[in-house]
């Protein structure tokens, strides 16, 4: 699979080995390849690795990846692979999109940075939803998502330098927008989920967070609220949970006062939440 998503192209390679100890592909792009047949090397790429192995080494550094894990490579310089991966994506786009100087990004190339926490895992996991629903994007989202997609590249190599605190400020705030969505996914079953929490979680004030979210999913406590009654309504239409209380899926998602989330539910549906679930899922389960 390939497509652009803005300025970034994307592809996924998929490989099925006939055994388990099938011997690795290899790769190398050579400074000969280079000259002769790349008249725009002045690119990066990134190698994500989603299940399976892959080794990527530049400038004399390996980068032996684990799932989730990605490296970089700067295109106008040698590089080599080595694959036994049986799901990878990779990202190529023009070095001017990261916000980073080039000499310093070099240093990354053939350097395992890690998808499991931070910057890096906001980074993978992002990626990776983007590559699962690469047909559904018209050319004005993809641009959004591929300009999101390098400024958390760039928080990510940026950490791994140690330079974050340089980073454009719409750079910081996107990834840092990032990580407070990430968080509040995760504890949206929190009836004490608030903006208060969520600005100590992330070091910042309560007054900066809701500067973060202006114009956007009507301020953070708008984005909570929303988030869970979308988590409610798709709950809602799960015939395995079709026995359980209106009440109870809406506890399950926070919202733990009956008739204050049918006012919400309404409010956002056109219909209470026991109607919805009878007409829109044609079942007739508890209230």
């Amino acid at each position: 699979m390939v497509g652009d998503v803005g300025a970034v192209r994307v592809s996924e390679l998929r490989i099925a080995y006939p055994t388990a100890s099938a011997d690795r592909c290899q790769a190398a792009r050579t400074s000969r390849l280079i000259r002769q047949s790349d008249p725009d090397p002045e690119r990066y790429r990134v190698d994500l690795l989603v299940r399976g192995q892959l080794v990527v080494e530049q400038a004399g550094r390996e980068a032996a990846l684990e799932p989730g894990d990605f490296a970089l490579v700067d295109w106008s310089r040698p590089a080599r692979w080595a694959t036994a991966s049986e799901r990878s994506v990779s990202l190529m786009f023009p070095r001017a999109l990261l916000a980073l100087p080039h000499d310093e990004v070099a240093r990354l190339g053939g350097v395992r940075i890690s998808g499991r926490h931070g910057a890096g895992a906001l980074f993978s996991s992002f990626a990776r939803q983007v590559v699962a629903h690469l047909d559904d994007y018209g050319v004005a989202d993809g641009a959004r998502l591929g300009t999101t997609m390098v400024d958390l590249l760039t928080a990510a190599l940026a950490a791994r330098l140690d330079r974050a605190g340089e980073l454009p400020a719409d750079t910081r705030q996107e990834a840092l927008r990032r990580r407070v969505h990430a968080f509040i996914e995760q504890r949206l079953a929190d009836p004490a989920l608030s903006p208060a929490t969520i600005a100590g979680a992330h070091h910042v004030s309560v007054r900066y967070l809701y500067k973060l979210f202006e114009g956007r999913h009507r301020g953070v406590a708008g984005w909570i609220r929303e988030r869970r009654l979308e988590r409610s309504r798709r709950d809602l239409l799960d015939p395995s949970l079709a026995a359980r209380p209106v009440s109870a899926i809406a506890a399950r998602w926070g919202l733990v006062d009956p008739a204050h989330f049918s006012r919400l539910f309404r409010a956002a549906y056109g219909v209470p939440p026991l109607e919805y679930r009878r007409t829109m899922g044609g079942a007739s389960g508890p209230g």
